[in-house]
């Protein structure tokens, strides 16, 4: 037999699952066996490269002293964990409250707080910036005659603005700009100022200074501390008890916090850096706090919940805005057949992730303490797609796939439980018998997928051509034949347990 590169049955459980198809218990994959699927070695085609590698051993190889993840499963934070430690300099361990530079994540987080404003009628989305500015004045450089800079085109990246550059931070005690200092490229600011590149809603580039000038329209109007408005407006709406925008980290924060690292996980001179362009790059939070964030806008956005906005301006972060592929706050994409609403951050020593699905109430979001972080943060998404399905695994469906008419049978119960048990191979297939018959799993795949009987020995999935065929030797079940629809099959033999 030959392997394909997707087992039969991974690729008929994870497409079941993640299309909603499969039983209701299918998907409820708990905790404590997801955790154990992301951590462990991967198996099957997966185990290549870093996938061979546990969650531990891929820390220690990329670099990356601190990780710390929070998935999001069903509307809920399923699960939050923290690996590695929090500083090489002391040994201290990370914890799922230790508190991480969110960096660029920090300006859908913004974003929302702005939307915000909008709901309050202290501007539009569409204002010109310079009528609601009351500190300072955008000069359009002649590229502003026909259309303004807008609230709107600076969260979504499209006002025409370039700056050019990250922010690099500053060193703790250093002087720190104001934000208008800041705008306008004047010491002590380490970076140049914004200025006009084209015309707003011509185009779109990620614009930091953008976000930044966004920043000084939100204080102008709320007239009070950005750090502050984020602190009343979204962080203890949404129960964010872990997070903050003040900047440098108050010393009560920075017991918490973790050591910005190097590419190699060394310690690089000061503990992080000082972030004054606090809508960009300033936020310090935890993955379970981006967490709640997403799942806000997850439920916002459906209309079950409006701690911070109601659902049509919830409605304006996952739309985007028809240039480029933000909308305000987020970047928009399609992955597989799903649509996902993320950010990620990258300050000095520090990366990160966020990523929601638009309209199923799953996500994740991972930070690390480490210039290398990304590779860490990439294998670990793959990971928890496949451990909880994602339909960014799903193929479309063929057109003219048609189904197949199946004849259902009853199968005794006792019959039923000499088929649970381990088969191995190429692949490793998990059958196990619940209180609605047999179901399947194959390691380093998806959740469980119903079976149903067609004989007392042949099985089948509702809606994936694969068959199951229980091999007996008289009445001892030695293995399993998986069978695909050109009839091609893939045998495991029945791994034996110490008790028989």
């Amino acid at each position: 037999m030959h392997r394909r590169g997707f087992s039969w049955l991974l690729a008929a459980s994870v497409y079941a699952l993640a299309a909603g198809l499969a039983s209701p218990d299918a998907r409820a994959v708990p905790p404590a066996v997801a955790q154990q699927r992301i951590e462990a070695p991967q198996t099957g085609e997966f185990a290549e490269g870093q996938g061979a590698l546990s969650v531990t051993a891929l820390l220690e190889q990329a670099g990356v002293p601190g990780l710390s993840v929070a998935v999001i499963q069903d509307y809920q934070i399923h699960w939050a964990k923290a690996y590695g430690v929090a500083d090489v300099e002391t040994g201290r361990t990370a914890t799922a409250e230790t508190l991480f530079q969110a960096a660029s994540i920090s300006k859908p987080v913004a974003a929302m707080a702005s939307l915000k404003a909008v709901q309050d009628g202290k501007f539009g989305l569409h204002d010109d910036v310079n009528e609601i500015l009351t500190s300072w004045h955008l000069d359009g450089e002649g590229m502003t005659v026909r259309r303004p800079v807008t609230p709107a085109a600076l969260m979504s990246h499209t006002s025409g603005l370039g700056d050019a550059f990250g922010f690099p931070g500053y060193a703790p005690g250093d002087p720190l700009p104001t934000t208008i200092e800041i705008l306008e490229g004047a010491a002590p600011s380490n970076v140049q100022r914004i200025f006009m590149e084209r015309e707003p809603g011509e185009a779109f580039e990620y614009s930091g200074g953008g976000v930044t000038l966004q920043q000084l329209v939100l204080r102008d109007v709320r007239q009070q501390p950005f750090a502050r408005i984020m602190r009343e407006h979204v962080l203890d709406p949404l129960a964010m008890r872990h997070s903050t925008y003040e900047q440098p980290l108050p010393a009560e924060w920075a017991a918490t916090a973790a050591r910005a690292h190097s590419d190699d996980g060394q310690a690089m001179g000061p503990k992080w850096h000082v972030y004054p362009e606090l809508a960009a790059a300033g936020l310090w939070t935890t993955p379970s706090d981006l967490a709640r964030f997403a799942i806000e806008v997850q439920q916002s956005i459906r209309g079950e919940s409006n701690r911070v906005l109601d659902l049509p301006h919830a409605r304006r972060m996952v739309t985007p805005v028809g240039v480029g592929p933000y909308a305000i706050g987020f970047s928009i994409q399609q992955d597989g057949q799903g649509w996902y609403f993320s950010h990620g951050g990258a300050n000095w020593g520090f990366r990160a992730t966020l990523v929601a699905h638009i309209s199923k109430g799953y996500g994740v979001a991972v930070m690390t303490n480490s210039e290398s972080g990304g590779k860490v943060i990439n294998e670990l998404l793959k990971r928890v797609q496949r451990a909880y399905a994602w339909d960014a695994l799903a193929e479309p469906v063929p057109r003219g796939y048609r189904v197949v008419e199946r004849r259902f049978v009853e199968v005794p119960r006792s019959v039923l439980a000499r088929y649970a048990g381990v088969y191995v191979g190429e692949e490793t297939v998990r059958v196990s018998l619940g209180e609605t018959g047999l179901s399947a799993s194959v390691d380093g795949g998806g959740g469980d997928a119903r079976l149903y009987a067609s004989s007392p020995t042949e099985f089948f999935l509702k809606v994936a051509p694969v068959t199951m065929e229980f091999m007996l030797e008289g009445d001892v079940v030695v293995g399993m034949l998986l069978i695909d629809p050109a009839g091609e099959g893939l045998l495991l033999e029945r791994e034996v347990a110490e008790a028989e």
